[in-house]
């Protein structure tokens, strides 16, 4: 029995549909903002503090300020979910005109 649920959880994860979107993060602390996009925002918090948690994230602001304010000095927050089944076509730069367009209205930093 057990084989079986396991598989059923696997098809259910398998088939769930996937949130694709623009996300922020906010260091209230310095008033900083950084702002990027992300196929899967389910899965992008995890996997962006585990990089900053390493030292290894590629953006020196936001790494400087995690090393700064610690992990409890930050926000994560969804800002704006993005249907890719409207956008078959072009999905990566409709990504970045969103991230460009929240950079420009909120004054954050791309990542």
């Amino acid at each position: 029995m057990q084989r079986e649920h396991r598989k059923a959880v696997v098809a259910a994860y398998k088939e769930r549909k996937v949130a694709t979107g623009v996300y922020i993060v906010r260091c209230p602390a310095t008033g900083q903002q950084w702002v990027g996009s992300a196929p899967d925002l389910a899965t992008i918090w995890n996997r962006l503090s585990f990089t900053l948690r390493q030292g290894s994230d590629p953006h020196r602001s936001l790494q400087s300020a995690w090393r700064e304010q610690g992990a409890d000095g930050f926000a994560f927050a969804v800002l704006e979910r993005v249907d890719v089944d409207e956008i078959s076509y072009g999905r990566e730069r409709a990504l970045r005109a969103r991230v460009e367009h929240w950079c420009e209205a909120l004054h954050a930093e791309p990542i």
